[in-house]
């Protein structure tokens, strides 16, 4: 073989392994997103259940009228049910959240997922963050006979900061026992 045969195999070589190292580069990096994937979606998955167990009635389950009520608004609440929390309701300390309107709006920023019952941040989840979105159902969304004010529609948004990741859950919410709080 002479010297510029040599040459050329070495380059060839130099370039198959380049080619060989990025794609390798590429696999490595690309194998976290299962992980991230599956975090994000437990964060999401499991605001979505918390939110989706609270009660759906016509008044706010801290009035009295709450067991008599026949709709709303006007129809025998205190103060009627609307979407988002009632002042000096939050998730953490009483007053809690206790209906699933309460959540409208809510989230917790990036280094602040938590759990209901703890005020310390999740260690390791420091780069996600959640966001809640609850509102009435379009007209015919759930078929023809469920009104637009009976039931919710419930979007929960989880997000890895890092990666920009995004897994949205959408759940439904009727208000099947509108005085059972």
């Amino acid at each position: 073989m002479s010297l510029i045969e040599v040459v050329v195999f070495i380059v060839v070589l130099g370039i198959a392994f380049a080619g060989i190292l990025a794609l390798y580069n590429r696999l490595t990096s690309a194998s976290v997103d299962p992980l991230v994937r599956k975090q994000a979606l437990a964060i999401a998955s499991s605001l979505l259940e918390e939110i989706e167990l609270r009660a759906f009635t016509y008044c706010d389950p801290d009035d009295a009228n709450v067991y008599t009520a026949t709709g709303s608004p006007g129809g025998g609440c205190t103060v009627d049910e609307t979407l988002g929390a009632e002042a000096g309701e939050t998730r953490y300390a009483n007053p809690r959240f206790d209906n699933v309107n309460d959540y409208n709006g809510f989230g917790m920023a990036a280094g602040a997922i938590r759990t209901i019952d703890d005020p310390t941040p999740i260690p390791g989840l420091g780069n996600y963050s959640v966001l809640a979105n609850v509102q009435n159902i379009a007209a015919g969304e759930l078929g023809v006979g469920v009104p637009t004010t009976e039931a919710l529609r419930i979007t929960v948004t989880a997000t890895h900061q890092p990666t920009g990741l995004t897994v949205s859950l959408q759940g439904y919410r009727l208000r099947y026992a509108p005085n059972s709080p």
